[in-house]
């Protein structure tokens, strides 16, 4: 962190730290959340065109994406938006998806114009997936919508181009709503892949109207058919294939709303988990890069303990316990299970009830989510983005959860310990994670309809230590998504994490990875497996830096 960025933030944060409900100075026994987005000039706000006529996607709009666009070191966010309904267009600029580029003091501009991301000529945007397709250092964007697909080329020069008319990538059947999508290498020939996960057939023309009385309300999405996600292959040279029939893809259609990619039985081709809004969620296995099977039933991860579906909203795939197995946690609606299911290696455990994540989760509607470590101390914690789906009733406007992982066992609510920031009620949907000031603490970026997004800043204070890896593939892509990370420590401790950038709802994090230490400073081997299959080990790495990896040309 630079010596200018930590004063300004420090002024920022210091009233507010003494300002501790209860008035004590004293610090909390927590790391907390400040919003530092007021700091910064720009005019995006998550805007759905909520006029009182109820169109069915209206509820989803806000995605973001944590990156680097420009390799300056430094995170920058991208903002995904929505359009007047009925006429599916950006009629004006308060619909425009947004570029917010860091500046040296921690402050961000809006730098939309100039890169050329207004999306002015797009319609409804939903998620947003950052990845490097051309491995030119650069990353692109993808983003997904109720219309036109976009994919958007970086060109190294601050500006992106929009390529999808020649990569083949926009191409998908007519009316088909696309909500998420995700990088990653599944053949393993060093270019990243898409999977777009689709959710419907949808227009305005094809808008199911619910009322009941005078008032509109938003229909059951079980009125609305499933469609089959679609995954393209990446051919090099800027071109995609869609392989959606040829891999096995299209014949688990669903409704798509959070997508994590991870090897989940640990056979080195990563699989993909798709959490499915009232219909059964999905678990694509990877059989050596040709292609997929649907597991979702005979692995446990289809349904409920009930054998019934929810309205699963977003999801991550993360070892929370550090077996070294990764695991998969989704979100619901409020009175839904939320679902936390460990890996047991040959198919998944429905943990809610004993780690007390059902409890917990009752009274909240949650929609992003991801596996954080917040407070470095080794054990990754659960956040959730909530709000319920109506903007009429009075109940809906929710805050966000921090359930803290208390040994890998059960989870704790320590959200009213997050500061007032965090505790600010509305209705969040996406949101994003990264070390956005670069001192080793994971920030997050939460996006609420018809709402400036929160900038929330970790503050770090309990002093446990941490690791922060960037990765370079070189025969894998050059983002090493999926690229699995196991630490040992002086202690004998061991803990596990892997690159993943496809995280929560709509929105794509920081694709370093992030460690948390608790008290310990010495980590006694770091040992990367690469996605290309190569092994390596890095031996006696210091604590609290961040550590630059390029993938070796063999196993060492």
């Amino acid at each position: 962190m630079s010596r200018q960025f930590a004063f300004g933030f420090a002024a920022a944060v210091l009233p507010f730290l003494f300002a501790w409900p209860g008035g004590s100075a004293q610090q909390p026994s927590r790391p907390w959340f400040t919003d530092v987005s007021a700091r910064s000039k720009f005019t995006y706000v998550s805007n759905n065109s909520f006029n009182g006529r109820k169109y069915f996607p209206q509820p989803m709009c806000g995605g973001i994406a944590i990156f680097d666009y420009d390799r300056d070191g430094r995170m920058d966010i991208f903002f995904t938006n929505g359009a007047q309904f009925p006429e599916m267009k950006k009629t004006a600029a308060t619909f425009y998806n947004r570029l917010l580029h860091q500046k040296s003091d921690g402050t961000f501009e809006d730098v939309t114009e100039k890169a050329g991301l207004t999306g002015a000529d797009l319609d409804f945007n939903f998620g947003v997936a950052a990845g490097d397709y051309d491995n030119d250092g650069y990353p692109d964007l993808f983003i997904a919508s109720a219309g036109r697909n976009v994919l958007y080329h970086n060109n190294g020069d601050g500006t992106f181009t929009d390529v999808t008319a020649a990569s083949g990538i926009g191409v998908k059947p007519k009316d088909t709503l696309s909500v998420v999508a995700a990088w990653f290498d599944y053949d393993r020939d060093g270019l990243l892949d898409l999977v777009v996960s689709n959710y419907t057939f949808w227009t305005p023309k094809l808008d199911i109207r619910c009322t009941m009385g005078d008032k509109d309300f938003y229909c059951d999405p079980r009125r609305y058919p499933s469609v089959p996600h679609r995954l393209y292959r990446n051919l090099g040279g800027g071109k995609f294939a869609d392989v959606t029939e040829k891999t096995g893809f299209a014949a688990a259609p669903g409704k798509g709303m959070g997508i994590s990619i991870a090897d989940f039985n640990d056979d080195g081709w990563l699989d993909v988990f798709v959490a499915n809004d009232t219909e059964p969620n999905s678990l694509f296995i990877n059989h050596g890069g040709k292609t997929f099977e649907e597991v979702g039933l005979p692995m446990g991860v289809a349904y409920n303990e009930n054998a019934q579906t929810g309205s699963s909203m977003g999801s991550d795939a993360k070892d929370y316990d550090n077996d070294g197995r990764v695991d998969i946690f989704y979100n619901n609606l409020m009175g839904q299970v939320w679902g936390l299911l460990h890996n047991q290696g040959d198919s998944f455990q429905l943990v809610s009830h004993p780690s007390n994540v059902y409890k917990l989760s009752l009274p909240y509607s949650g929609w992003s989510n991801g596996f954080i470590d917040y407070n470095n101390d080794g054990w990754k914690d659960i956040y959730s983005s909530n709000g319920d789906v109506d903007q009429v009733n009075e109940r809906s406007p929710q805050h966000d959860t921090m359930f803290e992982n208390v040994g890998g066992k059960s989870f704790i609510d320590v959200s009213d310990q997050m500061g007032p920031d965090f505790l600010r009620k509305g209705y969040q949907r996406g949101s994003a994670f990264g070390d956005l000031n670069n001192d080793g603490w994971m920030d997050i970026v939460v996006t609420s309809l018809n709402e400036r997004p929160r900038i929330l800043m970790n503050n770090g204070v309990n002093g446990n230590h941490w690791l922060m890896l960037e990765l370079t593939g070189r025969k894998s892509p050059r983002d090493a998504i999926g690229a699995r990370v196991k630490l040992t420590l002086a202690s004998g401790r061991v803990l596990y994490n892997h690159v993943s950038v496809s995280v929560g709802f709509m929105s794509s994090s920081d694709k370093r990875v992030h460690f948390g230490l608790g008290a310990e400073t010495a980590i006694r081997t770091v040992e990367i497996r690469w996605p290309s299959g190569i092994q390596q080990v890095l031996k006696d790495v210091q604590a609290d830096r961040f550590l630059k990896v390029d993938e070796p040309t063999a196993a060492n």
